[in-house]
């Protein structure tokens, strides 16, 4: 059972960084692709960034050059450097990893408020 531990969430001032990070074990296959998603108060849960097994990255363009994320596939962890923080930016993020010949897996998420 692929098992995720995200860590690095808390309280910031507008304007500031975070850096998140999701730890993934329990499996031997490789990881496709990793990606950050993140749900606000009321409302749906919307992506924020994908990095392929290749190094390929995506990013909505509410957080196009804020937000940055990378993986280090020998530790099976991806990060999210958040940086230039807003106020709209305040919600639960979690991590979602697709390794090979699996369904998708779910951290448990990390809460990011952003104070004006």
């Amino acid at each position: 059972q692929v098992q995720l531990v995200e860590s690095g969430g808390g309280l910031v001032q507008a304007g500031g960084s975070l850096r998140l990070s999701c730890a993934a074990s329990g499996f031997t296959e490789k990881i496709n692709l990793m990606a950050w998603y993140r749900q606000a108060p009321g409302k749906q849960r919307e992506l924020v960034a994908t990095i392929t097994s290749g190094g390929s990255t995506n990013y909505p363009d509410s957080v196009k050059g804020r937000f940055t994320i990378s993986r280090d596939n020998a530790k099976n962890t991806v990060y999210l450097q958040m940086n230039s923080l807003k106020p709209e930016d305040t919600a639960v993020y979690y991590c979602n990893v697709l390794v090979w010949g699996r369904k998708p897996s779910w951290g448990q998420g990390t809460q990011v408020t952003v104070s004006s």
